[in-house]
């Protein structure tokens, strides 16, 4: 894959998804040393990133696939996405997600007019439950992450980032299955070949780290606050294109991660899921290295919190 395939996707999804906006906070530079441009998908359609590559998908597919009606599994922004992008193609989507799932992304679930099906107390659990429905009920399978469409789909936010604010050195993005990470790092590097590209994950959701450490994709149990992170594998897609284009990962805590929830809403007035701040977090806490006169961009992956959940956990103010 390359830039070309980012390109076609922005091409193939523009007027359908929003151009989010990119936001800057004066607090994170001065915490940081670096001027830092930050992509808001928190205020994307159905709350995150996903919508993008749902959507690229959905309009590559031809009309027989569309016609058996599709599934996917997700803890809830990639089947949030995938409800929503099946009702803008007039296909019928069946989500299968961990009973752990927060309530809100559920409901927006059924909003959009998907069959819901709560089963498992892990991904792997929904995994196996989404295979079984793809093979019993002839469904046409959505990856949430390992899948070309998918990728080039996520990518065009990194690409809207450097079109909007103009090229960085580094670029700081959360990984759950590697999607989003592989797709904005073709664009940046585009951009600027010489960019240093930063993956991080939770602690307790590290199947990246895992695949690198063992040299191939290896299945974990995923724990983290960060549900939309909890991937339960590395895909054989995004991993060989995880090391192409990844310089380094880096791990942040659960106590990190919800300060860079408690950041965003204080400082930048967003609403943003502890999946959408990994990058955020991991700048505040030093994890990517003196940056000091740097250009570096990150993004709010999401916003689909559930507040009653997360909102009580948040650390006190610094």
């Amino acid at each position: 894959m390359n830039a070309d395939a980012v390109r076609s996707a922005a091409a193939r999804i523009a007027g359908k998804v929003h151009r989010t906006p990119v936001r800057t906070s004066a607090t994170l530079d001065g915490r940081t040393g670096a001027k830092v441009v930050v992509k808001d998908e928190a205020v994307q359609k159905t709350g995150s990133f996903k919508a993008r590559g749902a959507l690229n998908r959905l309009l590559t597919l031809p009309e027989d696939a569309l016609d058996r009606g599709l599934v996917g599994v997700s803890a809830g922004n990639h089947a949030g996405a995938l409800a929503w992008a099946a009702a803008q193609v007039g296909a019928k989507a069946t989500v299968v997600m961990p009973t752990y799932a927060p309530a809100a992304k559920v409901a927006a679930c059924w909003g959009y007019g998907a069959e819901v099906v709560l089963h498992g107390d892990t991904t792997v659990e929904a995994f196996a439950e989404c295979e079984r429905l793809q093979r019993d009920r002839g469904l046409t399978f959505v990856h949430p992450f390992d899948d070309p469409e998918i990728v080039a789909g996520q990518g065009t936010s990194g690409l809207e980032l450097v079109e909007d604010a103009g090229p960085v050195d580094v670029w700081v993005c959360c990984v759950g299955g590697g999607g989003l990470i592989c797709g904005t790092s073709l664009a940046v590097r585009d951009a600027n070949p010489d960019c240093r590209v930063v993956g991080v994950e939770p602690v307790g959701a590290a199947a990246l780290t895992a695949a690198l450490a063992a040299g191939q994709p290896v299945p974990i149990v995923p724990r983290s606050v960060a549900d939309g992170l909890c991937a339960p594998f590395a895909g054989p897609l995004t991993f060989p294109l995880f090391r192409e284009l990844v310089d380094e990962m880096v791990l942040v805590s659960e106590a990190e991660l919800l300060a860079g929830v408690r950041f965003v809403m204080e400082r930048m007035k967003v609403v943003v899921e502890p999946a959408g701040a990994a990058g955020i977090a991991a700048l505040l806490a030093g994890k990517v290295g003196d940056l000091t006169g740097a250009r570096v961009g990150t993004i709010l992956s999401g916003g689909n919190v559930d507040l009653g959940v997360v909102v009580p956990q948040l650390p006190a103010t610094d």
